[in-house]
Parts: C-alpha cells; structure tokens; sequence
C-alpha cells in the first residue's frame, strides 16, 4: 500500500486480521466457518429432539408409534409444542389393555362351549374315539 492512497485521517497502522496484503480478511472467514458449523449443529440438535419422542416409542415396542410419529411430526411442521408434549407423554406412558382379560375371559367360555357341544355333535363332528389296543383285547378270553 502506498500513502497515497490512504485517507488523511486513516490509521497508519492497521492490525493484520482486519487487512492483509493479499487482501483477503482472516478473521471474516474463520467466524463465516464457525457461524456455519454453529448452524448446522443447531440444527442437528433439533432434528434430534424432535426424533426423542419417537426413538423412545421404538425402543420399548410401543402400541402406539404411528399416534407418537404423527404427533412429532405435527410438533416439527407446525411449531406447536403442545403436540410434541403429547408424543412425549404417548410414548413414555404405556396405556394398558383392557380388553385383554376380556378377550382371555370370552376364549374360555367359547372354549367351554365346545367341549359341551360334543354330546349333541353329530357322529362326524363327534371326537373320534379312542380304540382299544388289539393286544389288550385278546388277552382277556
């Protein structure tokens, strides 16, 4: 740089991040780089969180991980957190069947019934019975 270019009232001294000689500016570039890869790690970080609620419903064999999927991906298109809390809860939460022992309860009774209806079976839908050993029937006469 010559004097003649430099402003009257300009520092002469000027640091060597603010201005180099080949003019390229040092400090401009390392905080571009930082700010970037700042950027992308918030963003990682997002994605993440936004995924916890599923991750946990997969991990424990959740009934209910298509409700936490939809519920999350809600949260994540709408910005509402209300439905990210919903996941959260869905997913940490086991909601119990009740229509389990019902179920277990109804199968005995069916289970029940079929062994009665084997007197008024007709002969075909009948058992068959069990026929007696050829061996055993000869040994006593």
């Amino acid at each position: 740089m010559s004097t003649s270019n430099i402003h009257p009232m300009a520092s002469e001294h000027l640091p060597r991040y603010i201005v180099a000689a080949d003019g390229s500016d040092y400090l401009f570039t390392v905080m571009a780089v930082f700010t970037v890869g700042l950027i992308l790690l918030i963003g990682v970080g997002y994605f993440t969180l936004h995924a916890l609620p599923e991750r946990m419903a997969h991990k424990n064999n959740h009934s209910q991980f298509q409700l936490v999927g939809i519920l999350a991906l809600l949260a994540l298109f709408t910005h509402n957190n209300v439905f990210w809390v919903a996941a959260v809860l869905v997913a940490g939460f086991q909601i119990p069947d009740l229509a389990a022992p019902l179920r277990a309860i109804s199968d005995a009774i069916r289970g029940l019934g079929k062994t009665e209806d084997q007197g008024n079976a007709t002969p075909s839908e009948r058992a068959p019975e069990p026929t007696p050993h050829p061996a055993a029937a000869t040994e006593g006469h």
